[in-house]
């Protein structure tokens, strides 16, 4: 069983920053993509950021030098600067891990994870 676990949600400010986390635990060894997502009201879930177990990076188009995805063992970063009232939403950290010996690059998809955490809400006002 894996779990994930959010933290550093917040208010802010047009322009300001915030750092999201997820720590990941359970069963967490193997090839693994992370990624996380968000879901604004009204509007469907999607892919913000994601990173897999050789490094690759991929960004939804939106938030390209704005936000940056780390890993560091098994917690998982978003830092996002530079934010803007549309960035207004619930996030969510998603993981899935492969034990098959085989790499699974990144994915913006959300139907390519397996595990979800709860979600932190991230605000920002003009």
């Amino acid at each position: 069983q894996v779990r994930l676990v959010e933290s550093g949600g917040g208010s802010v400010q047009s322009g300001g920053s915030l750092r999201l986390s997820c720590v990941a635990s359970g069963y967490t060894s193997g090839s693994y993509r992370m990624g996380w997502f968000r879901q604004a009201p009204g509007k469907e879930r999607e892919g913000v950021a994601t990173v897999d177990s050789r490094g690759a990076r991929n960004y939804a188009y939106s938030v390209q030098g704005r936000f940056t995805i780390s890993t560091d063992k098994d917690t998982l970063y978003l830092q996002m600067n530079s934010l803007k009232p549309e960035d207004t939403a619930i996030y969510y950290c998603a993981a899935s891990y492969f034990f098959d010996g085989y790499y699974y690059p990144q994915s913006l998809q959300t139907s390519d994870y397996r595990h979800w955490g709860q979600g932190t809400q991230v605000t920002v006002s003009s």
